[in-house]
């Protein structure tokens, strides 16, 4: 399996970091974890098979994850690199995506779902299991975001471990869930102070990776005030594992 930051940012415009999006890849498929507005066009600027992308994954509803999807499927429909395409692709998202999908289709008649392929939208409750990608099984959990929130564990036919929190806010059980992961991909949105409990700061993204104990921790959704911050660096105070942070077009190898 190999990721690819595609966005490390928040909603808020940055020069340097599009919104938060990640390409995994596996010897099977590939998989998007969350599809901002940024998304598409990132898909293109690393020379990613976007037209034959498998899976679609939404952790929640808010615009910097998902507003991606609808231009997306909008290119999808005509794009000549498309025409020939037979494989299905497939929408994971929280119960009611469908509904909000289906609404901005119908505003204008978009025909989004009018592919030359089967499109398929999947909705999931916590504690789900299914296998997501061929030989790729998935997990989801509650996080304290949003109503509708949903972490996911993905695990490959050799034991190998990628857990994507997207945004969330503290939760003992979330680190409980993301126990032994080979790579925890995990919202880090502030240094040091945070107006809102929906997201994580720095120590307490680093206490959740101390009982998580993953072998990588990669540290994502980060708003501009990280700019002027070395993020490694602080980290290592906190926690003595490996900890890398997000950048756009970072891979990582598993």
């Amino acid at each position: 399996m190999r990721l690819i930051v595609l966005g490390s940012g928040t909603s808020v415009p940055h020069a340097r970091r599009a919104s938060t999006t990640h390409w995994l890849e596996t010897e099977r498929g590939t998989l998007l974890l969350d599809m901002s507005a940024d998304a598409p066009h990132r898909m293109a600027q690393e020379g990613l098979d976007w037209a034959g992308l498998d899976a679609v994954w939404i952790s929640h509803f808010h615009l910097d994850h998902s507003g991606g999807l609808a231009p997306y499927l909008f290119g999808m429909r005509s794009a000549p690199q498309t025409q020939t395409r037979k494989k299905p692709m497939n929408i994971y998202a929280g119960v009611g995506f469908e509904r909000i999908l289906r609404a901005f289709d119908e505003a204008n008649n978009y025909k989004l779902f009018k592919q030359p392929f089967p499109l398929n939208v999947v909705e999931l409750r916590p504690g789900q299991e299914f296998e997501i990608l061929p030989q790729l099984s998935a997990r989801t959990f509650a996080t304290p975001h949003t109503p509708e929130s949903l972490a996911l564990r993905l695990t490959n036919r050799d034991g190998r471990v990628v857990v994507y929190t997207s945004d969330t806010g503290y939760s003992l059980e979330l680190a409980e869930f993301a126990a032994g992961a080979d790579l925890l991909v995990m919202e880090c949105s502030f240094f040091k102070d945070k107006s809102v409990t929906t997201h994580l700061k720095l120590d307490e993204a680093l206490q959740l990776a101390r009982t998580a104990a993953p072998r990588k921790l990669l540290l994502t959704h980060l708003y501009e005030e990280w700019d002027h911050v070395d993020l490694v660096s602080e980290a290592k105070k906190l926690w003595q594992g490996e900890t890398l942070e997000a950048r756009d077009g970072l891979l990582l190898q598993l």
